[in-house]
């Protein structure tokens, strides 16, 4: 009869530890599911961009600062026949801070006292664009984009010149890889603590040059903000072949990342990242021609970028009209 109870407790005591182990490991195991574009669903994204850059020129040092926030608003619409998400996407306000060599430049679309200054009309047509992307829920890729060519088309009115620029630099690729960081950092497959993945990007910007950035994600469990997802990020930026658009030419370049760290961190709850926060430094040399005249540019810079969303309106209330 002892022997049985002990057998029985014996037998207890193990089930107890394997139930709490591999609670442990369900706890360890990141398998985010996507839910922040079922249809209706609305929520909010505030992007804040904090750089400063250090260009050295013929001896000359200028210095750059700038901080900026866009607001933008995202609604989930009625998945297509074969099952792409679909989610339109709204800048619903910008707040800009930039100071090149003592010379300041500000926009601050919720307070219309704020002087207006070159970029204003610029930053409102922004403001009046609305996207269309299509995502494949299996890859979470932006297959398609509606609505790209009505806002190149507003931006190219503020400024007929610049027309031809932008739409190499908004092109229809352009704006798929500048909205997938948004969800960058979903695996794809569930993930234990610990273990790593990785993608590839590349940003192609026309004449001002092509930027191919190389992720590492490592899971790394659940923290108080969420599931905690480590990123390491190694970027190069390629000078470019069509250099028709601007006053100047990019003849050549060496300019790679120093340093690139951050995190992001998933809300199961609302099925969508609450929160990132990524740093990059670059630092490099370029060669550039103006007017026939080719000069030897040092580039240092230093961005910190922070991306947190919200299921309420996170602009500031505006100023007096």
């Amino acid at each position: 009869m002892q022997c049985r109870r002990w057998l029985v407790a014996v037998v207890g005591a193990l089930s107890v530890a394997l139930l709490s182990n591999a609670a442990a490991q369900a706890q360890d195991e990141f398998k985010p599911e996507w839910k922040a574009f079922d249809k209706g669903k609305e929520w909010y994204q505030k992007l804040t961009t904090k750089t400063e850059q250090t260009m050295k020129v013929m001896g000359q040092e200028v210095k750059q600062k700038q901080e900026q926030t866009f607001y933008l608003k995202f609604t989930g619409q009625e998945p297509t026949k074969d099952g792409k998400l679909v989610v339109k996407q709204k800048i619903v306000g910008i707040v800009m801070n930039i100071d090149i060599g003592g010379v300041n430049i500000t926009y601050n679309s919720t307070d219309a006292n704020v002087p207006a200054n070159p970029m204003t009309d610029f930053f409102k047509k922004l403001q009046e664009a609305e996207l269309t992307l299509t995502v494949d829920p299996k890859t979470m890729e932006v297959v398609d984009v509606a609505g790209h060519e009505d806002m190149v088309k507003k931006l190219g009115d503020t400024n007929p010149q610049m027309a031809p620029l932008l739409n190499k630099i908004l092109s229809k690729d352009a704006i798929k890889q500048m909205s997938e960081p948004t969800w960058g950092a979903l695996p794809p497959g569930p993930k234990k603590k610990g273990e790593e993945w990785t993608k590839k990007s590349q940003l192609d910007l026309g004449p001002i040059g092509k930027y191919d950035t190389s992720y590492k994600y490592t899971y790394e469990g659940q923290d108080k903000a969420g599931d905690k997802v480590k990123v390491e990020a190694s970027l190069t930026y390629t000078a470019p072949t069509d250099n028709k658009g601007l006053p100047f030419v990019i003849k050549s370049a060496n300019l790679k990342s120093k340093e690139g760290i951050g995190a992001a961190y998933f809300d199961k709850s609302n099925g969508r990242f609450a929160k990132s926060e990524m740093r990059m430094k670059l630092e490099g040399t370029l060669e550039i021609d103006v007017g026939g005249m080719v000069t030897a540019v040092e580039l240092m810079q230093d961005q910190t970028a922070i991306v947190e969303s919200s299921n309420d309106n996170p602009v500031p209330p505006g100023g007096k009209k």
